[in-house]
């Protein structure tokens, strides 16, 4: 029995090839693709440093051997160990920016970054920002993003893994943005000193009954970074409680809680949250103001 191998040559085959594979496989796309096409074109193309848009000039250059074994094997685990594409790669593309991923950090998916790339308008206003906190930062894409728009701001990424941390230095580096940018280990607010002109967080939210029935791609990433107990409300609730003491005075803090936004709402029912909405799609990220989070606060 010959190996596909013996008879794939061109980038146009393997792009074929793993469409098939793909098209045959029970694979589920939500970490940067949303189909078969998409995602065989990112393997392929990215594998080979090749470009994802203009390429039609390579599509029928023959691969080298070494080339076509790594193509190939990176197909097989996709289908066989259901391994997110990113991690396969080594990276994922955050507000059209890349970055180092790996089995430490979750998959940059957040729809933040649309909300980061408008600069927090309309709800910052004129409000100068000179420091800026992601909270439980994974890869620290949210956070590194925010200081490509704001290009005079402090921005410190926490988390509380080490392993994350080490993810997000590289990233760090791999921007060169280690002038204003810099980690710190913390279980949520525990080890954070002083206030931030906005706080920004996509902290794990998954509850339990969605984390016992999540596709097996996603049991690749840290159950750290997605489990937060029964609601999926375990960390927003320590956000909630703490975050007025690390705001400056009409500072913003801006939460995603995805799937867990209805228990959210039942469980703050005066609580004025904006519950935003995006062009390119995602839901369940809030935002409050410091005034408005001081008011709850002392009229609960």
């Amino acid at each position: 029995m010959t190996s596909p191998i013996d008879d794939l040559h061109s980038v146009r085959d393997y792009l074929r090839y793993a469409s098939s594979r793909f098209a045959a496989s029970p694979l589920f796309f939500g970490h940067g693709t949303d189909n078969v096409w998409d995602e065989a074109v990112q393997l392929v193309m990215r594998s080979l440093h090749l470009p994802l848009e203009n390429n039609t000039l390579f599509l029928d250059a023959r691969l080298t051997r070494e080339e076509r074994e790594l193509v190939l094997e990176r197909i097989a685990r996709r289908v066989d160990e259901r391994v997110p594409l990113a991690y396969l790669l080594g990276e994922a593309w955050f507000m059209g920016m890349p970055f180092h991923v790996d089995e430490r950090v979750l998959v940059p998916r957040s729809p933040i970054g649309e909300l980061i790339e408008n600069g927090f308008q309309p709800w910052l206003g004129d409000k100068p920002v000179e420091r800026i906190l992601d909270l439980c930062t994974g890869s620290g894409c949210i956070g590194i993003g925010a200081a490509s728009v704001f290009g005079e701001a402090e921005v410190d990424l926490s988390d509380i893994s080490p392993d994350a941390l080490e993810v997000a230095e590289s990233n760090i580096d791999l921007h060169g943005v280690r002038e204003r940018v810099r980690t710190v280990q913390s279980d949520v607010f525990d080890n954070i000193e002083g206030r931030y002109d906005v706080i920004v967080s996509n902290p794990p939210y998954v509850d339990a009954d969605d984390l016992f029935s999540m596709p097996d791609e996603y049991r690749h990433e840290p159950e750290l970074g997605l489990a937060a107990g029964k609601d999926g409300l375990d960390i927003a609730h320590r956000i909630i409680a703490k975050a007025a003491e690390h705001l400056t005075p009409g500072g913003l803090l801006v939460v995603e809680v995805g799937n867990s936004w209805v228990a959210m709402d039942e469980a703050y029912p005066d609580l004025p949250l904006t519950w935003l909405e995006f062009e390119n799609g995602g839901d369940g990220v809030f935002l409050i103001t410091e005034p408005d989070l001081r008011q709850w606060q002392a009229s609960s």
